[in-house]
């Protein structure tokens, strides 16, 4: 599995090909035939306690949201998981202030992603999440405003909303910038990424920043690079897109993926996040896409508040395609 996601220079479209085999899942549920291999995971500190409990209760990994772990102590967990039969598929960063108008902060934010990725290399892990930038404090549309004009070779948005973008044009100033500043700063963690083996995987968590499926595929598409790839969560985009249209249109981008639901208002207009399965998310369509994309990956659930055993079950349907 982490041979077959990460990349390398003699043959990286092979290795990707490769990514069907995988481990097989205890009890998972059977339904429709799937070319695609989904694995079970949440997010959480890898201490043994917490690895064991979710091993038992039919997980096979998890991402680590430690981050600044040394090498040491990230080979020390990566011992302890594989004893148990898990892996520590991925390391959480979050936030970066890539956009930031001090290059103190800028220069900051690399050294810590920099930290980030050789702890991924030493957990066994195939990908380091980073959320690049976030922009916010002008007017912004609404998620079902949006009607963007994007240049394709530069990445910059002429327009967010059909007709007078006037009142925007804060706002696109800033996209425009934060997209030239991230990709400058995520081309210097290329090489890290290359040499620890791990790929920086880009998400776009309500950061007001590409925000429809066609945005996100150019911006991480302009980095030309398999060491640059999509962090896909799948309620965090609701909103904007039903998931499946994004899957669709990121394909072989996506890398890994995170589960969570979201229940739109009656009109269809901003809501609620909501426990996997109990929200307006239409995840048999949902598979289905990500099984047309050739996806074989992790499914994290990035959630909080169910018993395990009921994080399990519910991911073994959406596995299934229920």
């Amino acid at each position: 599995m982490r041979d077959a996601l990460r990349p390398n220079r003699r043959g990286f479209l092979a290795a990707t090909a490769a990514a069907g085999a995988g481990l097989l899942t205890a009890g998972r549920l059977q339904a429709q035939p799937f070319r695609t291999t989904l694995h079970k995971a949440m997010i959480g500190n890898p201490v043994e306690d917490t690895l064991a409990a979710w091993k038992q209760a039919g997980f096979e990994g998890m991402e680590s949201t430690h981050r600044d772990a040394s090498p040491q102590d990230a080979a020390a967990a990566r011992k302890v998981a594989e004893k148990l039969g898990m892996r520590i598929h991925s390391v959480m960063f979050g936030w970066a202030n890539f956009n930031s108008p001090n290059s103190g902060q800028v220069a900051k934010d690399l050294a810590s992603v920099e930290t980030a990725l050789k702890a991924a290399q030493a957990y066994g892990a195939e990908t380091v999440l980073l959320v690049p930038c976030r922009v916010g404090g002008m007017p912004i549309p609404e998620a079902w405003e949006f009607d963007v004009e994007l240049d394709e070779k530069t990445g910059h948005v002429q327009r967010v909303v059909a007709g007078d973008n006037s009142k925007y044009r804060a706002y696109i100033e800033a996209q425009n910038l934060a997209t030239d500043m991230s990709r400058k700063a995520v081309q210097k963690l290329i090489p890290v990424a290359e040499k620890a083996g791990v790929i920086i995987a880009l998400e776009n968590v309500w950061n007001n920043l590409w925000v429809l499926p066609k945005l996100q595929a150019q911006w991480v598409g302009s980095f030309h690079s398999p060491w640059v790839r999509a962090y896909f969560d799948i309620g965090n985009h609701v909103k904007y897109a039903p998931p499946q249209d994004w899957i669709h249109t990121l394909g072989k981008l996506i890398v890994k993926c995170h589960v969570k639901d979201f229940k739109l208002n009656p009109d269809g207009h901003g809501g609620t996040f909501q426990h996997p399965r109990d929200g307006s998310i239409n995840w048999p369509a949902v598979r289905k896409a990500l099984d047309d994309v050739g996806y074989n990956g992790w499914l994290s659930i990035e959630d909080g508040g169910l018993p395990l055993l009921d994080f399990s079950h519910r991911l073994d349907l959406i596995i299934a395609g229920k």
